[in-house]
């Protein structure tokens, strides 16, 4: 019999007071809110060890994974990081004075603005991943290559349903 654990105990307790509901959802997706908690907390130590808050480590890995020369238009961080453009100008501006992140004009249009990562920009987001990957290597530590890669299959299949939804 496979251990038990608190989503088992909170199921059975709601099973017992009411029984006729069918408490299956939560057997997956308690489970997955308890998983998200952890991985929060797990990325919350990455990007702090690396000086980096959660939206900065968003708006610095957005450039590092754009490539030489690691910049971005606003319009395109916006797209990449689903916030409004108030935010997005407001998070610009702080990283500018945090020295992570330049303003350039755009060479191909002169009216446009390129958000460009600093060589200190990089040095924190690049030790932030490294940091997160191996806390969320951990998280998964119970789980084999096959199960992962299964794991990663239905949760891509479940999120589809949501990005690709209204």
């Amino acid at each position: 019999m496979p251990a038990r654990d608190e989503v088992d105990r909170i199921v059975e307790a709601w099973s017992r007071e009411r029984g006729d509901l069918d408490f299956e959802p939560m057997q997956v997706l308690s489970r997955v809110g308890r998983l998200s908690k952890h991985l929060d907390r797990a990325r919350r130590d990455a990007f702090a060890s690396s000086d980096l808050e959660p939206w900065e480590f968003d708006v610095l890995s957005a450039l590092r994974r754009a490539g030489e020369p690691y910049q971005l238009s606003p319009k395109s961080l916006l797209q990449q990081t689903l916030v409004s453009s108030g935010t997005m100008t407001n998070r610009i501006d702080r990283l500018v004075d945090r020295e992570l992140v330049e303003r350039r004009t755009d060479p191909h249009d002169g009216r446009g603005i390129l958000v460009v990562m600093t060589a200190l920009g990089r040095e924190r987001v690049d030790a932030a991943i490294s940091t997160l990957l191996d806390s969320e290597r951990e998280l998964l530590h119970s789980l084999s290559l096959a199960e992962r890669d299964r794991l990663a299959s239905l949760l891509r299949k479940l999120v589809l349903d949501f990005d690709d939804g209204p």
